[in-house]
């Protein structure tokens, strides 16, 4: 990636075209594992590594990324830039693999969308304007891909390349290829071995692993601030996987009847990348309370790819999962609340600062002064006195903080959890998991209770192999009945948060 980088500075390219192609560069083992399923007829192992990596892709890096530095601050026209590239490459994505356009059409569809993309970013104002745009649009295309370049400028930092860079770039590419393909040899054979399906295989063990540098590189930008370069980085990783990791090799070879295993993880991959996108816009940024819900997400998405498999009714089961999960998306998008880490615009461009709090107060917070001109978003961590502890937030309890409830709850499924298991076939407790919800709705926080929700119904999966009970008619009826009462507790939560008087300390 580093030699890449030299020599796109020897060749002149923009800070943004050095982000593609960093990117490129990272995502050159998903890309090959994929190309090399593909062209051994594996279809949909293929579409498994690239589908699943993008899933992963969003966890990974926006998800854990935002976890880690506490918030990622974005300007809207940042994630309306790169966020309308992505929906447009994701939605090519499901249409292709549904059947409804051949391999190619969307294939030369994604190109001209990554080129008009390019074209934006390398393009000045003049340019842009000839293209028949009003001037609105185009004073803010050029300010969001300012915002972007600012942000991976300090990010990467190339040398100018030398000649001898060229030759380590091709000799480093040949080696990810070659072991790539090993990789996804060997993936292929032990799951073959062992009867492990190919969508498992590819849309979650090699997907993960082929995805690591791209994660590494995202937490350690958002780690720094850089907000933009690490939104910039999942996004432009998720639409080349697409373009050279699935619609390429498909073109060439192609992609096989539609399946639904396949269809599953690609309306994941859709889904989620457009709730991630709104929540993004609506808080400009995303906050740990999102990060977290973006990780449990994936954790349900690999519950229901390896219930889809396993179990009869496989697939209804994981739509009613991504249902759950996107009832839990749009609560958090509509709620209006405010998250644990920070919601609030201060910090951000054309921004006040909070209420009793003078600029010189921000400033002083901030770690340092603005670099190479961009705005004090990126370089800004959340404002410490904006974010409540989390261990004081009050609950409907009196004299019971939020956190100690939310901690009994989980106690409690685990030690419940934990018991059943330990029982195996001669007692069945997975009913008795909805009493975690059901403690943690005493705390009027539906993200608590909604995670709550999401970690019984994982274990209540899980149980049905102690028990022996997995995917029959006995398990689904307890599965049902533990996310039943873990949603309805959601929304309970849900309501009281929106409509009761904030819930104060007592």
């Amino acid at each position: 990636m580093s030699r890449l980088e030299r020599v796109g500075e020897r060749l002149g390219l923009s800070e943004a075209l050095l982000g593609i192609v960093a990117a490129l560069a990272a995502d050159a083992p998903e890309v090959t594992a994929a190309f090399s399923a593909i062209a051994g007829h594996q279809q949909r192992l293929g579409a498994g590594v690239v589908i699943g990596s993008n899933v992963f892709n969003l966890a990974a890096l926006l998800g854990l990324g935002a976890v880690v530095a506490g918030q990622i601050r974005l300007h809207r026209r940042v994630v309306v830039l790169g966020g309308a590239v992505a929906a447009c490459v994701g939605i090519v994505c499901m249409v292709v693999v549904l059947g409804a356009v051949p391999p190619i059409a969307g294939f030369v569809l994604v190109l001209v969308i990554i080129a008009l993309y390019a074209v934006v970013l390398s393009a000045g104002e003049a340019a842009l304007a000839r293209f028949g745009l009003p001037a609105p649009w185009v004073a803010s295309l050029r300010a969001a891909v300012a915002e972007e370049e600012a942000e991976l400028e300090d990010a990467i930092r190339p040398v100018r390349g030398r000649r001898q860079d060229v030759a380590v770039a091709v000799l480093a590419l040949l080696v990810v290829v070659v072991a790539s393909v090993t990789m996804e040899r060997a993936a292929s054979a032990l799951g073959n071995r062992f009867a492990i399906p190919e969508i498992v295989v590819g849309g979650l063990v090699l997907a993960a692993v082929t995805s690591l540098p791209n994660a590494v590189a995202a937490v350690y930008l958002a780690a720094r601030g850089r907000g933009a370069a690490t939104l910039s980085t999942a996004l432009n990783s998720n639409t080349l996987n697409v373009a050279l990791g699935l619609l390429l090799p498909a073109t060439v070879i192609g992609l096989g009847a539609p399946a639904g295993q396949t269809t599953l993880i690609t309306a994941w991959y859709v889904g989620l990348t457009a709730a991630v996108l709104v929540i993004a816009y609506r808080d400009r940024g995303i906050g740990r309370q999102a990060g977290i819900v973006i990780i449990a997400a994936y954790a349900i998405f690999v519950g229901s790819v390896l219930v889809a498999v396993h179990a009869q009714d496989g697939i209804r089961i994981a739509i009613s999962a991504g249902g759950a999960v996107a009832v839990v998306f749009v609560i958090r998008i509509v709620s209006g609340l405010r998250r644990d880490s920070g919601d609030s615009d201060a910090g951000a461009a054309g921004t006040s600062p909070p209420a009793g709090e003078t600029t010189g107060q921000v400033s002083a917070r901030s770690p340092g002064p603005p670099v190479n001109g961009s705005s004090p978003a990126r370089a800004c961590s959340p404002a410490p006195g904006l974010v409540q502890p989390l261990l004081q937030k009050p609950s409907l309890v009196s004299g019971r903080p939020a956190t100690k409830l939310w901690i009994l709850g989980v106690g409690i499924s685990v030690v419940v959890a934990g018991t059943d298991a330990a029982l195996g076939h001669r007692v069945i407790l997975i009913g008795l998991l909805v009493a975690g919800p059901c403690c943690v709705l005493l705390t009027g926080r539906w993200v608590m209770t909604g995670l709550t929700g999401l970690w019984v119904i994982g274990l209540a999966v899980a149980l049905g192999i102690p028990d022996g009970i997995w995917g029959t008619a006995t398990h689904l009826a307890f599965l049902g009945a533990v996310a039943a009462v873990a949603l309805v507790s959601t929304l309970a939560a849900a309501v009281i948060e929106i409509r009761a008087p904030p819930l104060r300390p007592h």
